[in-house]
């Protein structure tokens, strides 16, 4: 097996290996040549090639997303570690490990016009969990005489093996994005038969989560008073709670729990469609539902409304379970468990009693009512994108990934009874409409399950470079919903739709169609119009997998906010 002359190079590649770093996504380019070799010649890894950095980040992002273990990014020097940055934001708020190996100048080639050259270090400062910069080596330390010089080779290396077990322990422990920096001197493309360093391995730590008997119990005191609680799960991988903490969850009288389409949480007592429950009450109603306890686990949370009814009628105790993070999300925070959810119900599950109340109960019988005049109103809408969701979510097979992109996509998503066989994912660290395709197509990479992605027109049309992939599985479904711009901007309240560049600076017309994009990358294209023409793609949708298909589905641009916005009215 050859290897990159280069002892850095080796040292990066042989310490993600030992901590079981096996894929990398790699952007072509000259100066991160070392690293191309030795991450592509060892057989242990396995190497994608693809072009637009930014969907390859994206891509990665999705693989990492699915195996739950870092994936390893490498690019040029230059802008073209630039284009990592929305992948590297959505990473560090989703708690997704990433890491970025970034080749680069010499020091002394940095602001002195050398071209494809820009400041490197540091450049993820604000959203990354460590930067590692490591030194340039000119020549390989066997050919050195002069002692003083070998001494700083050696303490030079030293360096770099610290600090790039630092990064990679980092993005292990901590679930998180981190950079490694390399500059190279040329050659660059040189070879040889062994390797030459045998680099030092730190071995991450694990990151230590207990609480005692004696911490626990002042919260149980307060819990076992308490005759309104509400857990609000916001984004979860499938199997965050063992189901006996879940039916515990959903028998309690005195607990509501509510998740949302990424939360990947059932119980017939949850209730999983937030905005249903919750966007017709009036002050009456809120107060009704205000809790005295909110309990919250899980990544983002997509509801506007929950949002802002907690901010407005906050509870008088709110308590976050992560063993990472906690933020004041509803402005009424006074608790931080620094542990893992599955831990803290364990003992929480053994130590309280259930609670003598009706809350749920009410609750439930809302929800029942809420569910017909859901179905009703259904059965009477136009066509629109309300009815196409309503179409293709109940289409996805069993026991298979859905992807949904961000904007209006998710947010209809919201509004339904997702198939529980499903497991649900979607952006929401920053909720960016860049990068969904690709990290839809990264996931469905690395997971056995069969993967249909739900996007929105612009957010399709923004990240089109994904579909520039040779890794894309068969099986792999697209739907894309155009209604020929940004159709949330006529929903979103307290937005003049009458000025003058409504819908040129906000909405942004068009009449593209993903046609020929099919055409170019090789995508099995459908079309749908209307519902009859839904019914009939949506069936062929399904029926082959031999190559990658896209279903577009069009919708009328201006009747979408009136449907939407008489739901809310038609459910109260």
């Amino acid at each position: 097996m050859k290897h990159s002359k280069i002892p850095v190079a080796q040292s990066i590649v042989s310490l993600c290996l030992s901590k079981g770093i096996t894929q990398v996504v790699i952007s072509p380019g000259s100066r991160n040549a070392p690293l191309t070799i030795e991450f592509t010649k060892n057989p242990t890894i396995k190497s994608y090639s693809i072009v637009d950095e930014r969907c390859a980040a994206f891509f990665g992002l999705g693989i990492a997303q699915q195996t739950r273990k870092p994936v390893a990014l490498v690019c040029t020097s230059g802008s073209a570690l630039l284009n990592y940055y929305p992948a590297i934001a959505e990473a560090f708020y989703s708690d997704i490990p990433l890491v970025v190996i970034s080749a680069d100048r010499p020091v002394e080639r940095i602001d002195i016009g050398d071209g494809q050259t820009i400041r490197q270090k540091n450049v993820f400062e604000n959203h990354i969990m460590y930067s590692a910069n490591l030194y340039s080596e000119i020549v390989p330390v066997e050919t050195i005489t002069d002692k003083h010089l070998l001494q700083k080779i050696v303490e030079s290396r030293r360096h770099n093996e610290q600090e790039i077990n630092k990064a990679l322990n980092m993005a292990i422990e901590h679930n998180g994005p981190v950079h490694i920096n390399v500059p190279f001197y040329e050659p660059l493309y040189e070879m040889i038969e062994e390797k030459t360093v045998t680099p030092i391995d730190i071995a991450p730590r694990p990151i230590e989560q207990e609480i005692t008997e004696e911490e626990l119990q002042p919260f149980i005191d307060i819990w076992n008073a308490t005759p309104r609680k509400m857990v609000l799960v916001g984004v979860n991988p499938p199997g965050v709670l063992e189901q006996e903490i879940i039916a515990w969850l959903g028998t309690d009288p005195s607990v509501i729990v509510f998740t949302e389409t990424t939360s990947n949480m059932e119980h017939p007592h949850f209730f999983t469609r937030i905005d249903n429950m919750i966007g017709s009450l009036d002050d009456e109603g809120f107060k009704q539902l205000q809790p005295d306890i909110l309990l919250t686990f899980g990544g983002m949370v997509i509801s506007k409304k929950i949002k802002a009814f907690l901010r407005t009628y906050q509870p008088k105790h709110h308590w976050h379970i992560d063993a990472k993070k906690a933020y004041d999300t509803y402005f009424c925070l006074n608790k931080h468990f620094e542990i893992e959810p599955n831990a803290f119900f364990s003992k929480m599950m053994l130590r309280v009693s259930q609670g003598k109340s009706d809350y749920k109960l009410y609750w439930l019988g809302i929800r029942a009512k809420r569910d017909q005049l859901h179905t009703s109103y259904i059965e009477q809408m136009p066509w629109c994108d309300f009815k196409a969701f309503d179409h293709i979510l109940s289409s996805i097979p069993d026991h298979s990934m859905l992807q949904i992109g961000n904007s209006s996509a998710v947010r209809y998503a919201q509004l339904f009874d997702i198939n529980k066989t499903l497991q649900v994912y979607c952006n929401r660290g920053t909720s960016g409409i860049d990068g969904s395709t690709s990290t839809a197509i990264g996931a469905a990479v690395a997971t056995e399950l069969p993967t249909t992605f739900i996007t929105g027109d612009l957010s399709f049309f923004y990240d089109s470079n994904a579909l520039w992939n040779a890794y894309i599985p068969q099986d792999f479904k697209i739907i894309v919903i155009n209604n020929s711009g940004g159709g949330i901007f006529r929903i979103l309240p307290n937005r003049d739709k009458n000025t003058d560049n409504f819908d040129t600076f906000f909405e942004t017309t068009h009449q593209l169609t993903a046609k020929q994009l099919c055409a170019m990358y090789g995508v099995k294209y459908l079309t749908a119009n209307n519902e009859e023409e839904c019914v009939l793609a949506k069936e062929a949708l399904y029926a082959s997998n031999s190559q990658p298909t896209l279903l577009e589905i069009f919708t009328p641009r201006k009747i979408n906010d009136e449907v939407l916005l008489n739901y809310f009215k038609h459910i109260k």
